[in-house]
């Protein structure tokens, strides 16, 4: 009986260790980095859709659709500017005004994050504008301090 106890014992402590064990290989191998669109739907994810929702259609009367948004697509600069600087005043779309005040994300988002999420946006839910560089957004950034 003293036997059968510890060779259950000898196979249970094998499991264990089997099961916890990694391979060398897995504990060095090094993350992938994110493309500037993963990045940048992240961004999205966590920052503009509660507003903006998962398709970009916004919200009727409140906040403006960005898919194919002509804010979106249009120039770089005043796209940026939004961002940085927030919207109190009703923006019209299409006819439709929407009301909702977007607040300034300067403090809460990096200059690069602002980029690579506006990228995103101008390249995604059918809109067809141009990446924005970390470098535009720091150029508007020190323009609105002066």
């Amino acid at each position: 009986m003293k036997r059968i106890m510890i060779g259950i014992s000898v196979l249970l402590g094998i499991g264990v260790v089997c099961m916890s064990s990694s391979s060398p290989m897995e504990a060095t191998a090094p993350r992938p980095v994110p493309t500037l669109e993963q990045r940048g739907k992240i961004i999205y994810e966590q920052t503009c859709l509660p507003c903006h929702q998962a398709d970009a259609g916004g919200v009727p009367g409140m906040n403006p659709p960005l898919r194919k948004s002509p804010y979106v697509q249009g120039a770089p600069a005043r796209l940026i500017s939004i961002i940085l600087q927030g919207l109190n005043d009703g923006v019209e779309i299409d006819g439709e005004t929407y009301s909702n005040p977007m607040p300034s994300f300067s403090a809460v988002l990096k200059d690069e994050e602002i980029a690579d999420v506006l990228s995103y946006l101008r390249s995604h839910f059918d809109n067809k504008g141009g990446p924005i560089s970390k470098s535009q957004v720091s150029r508007i950034r020190q323009g609105l301090k002066k």
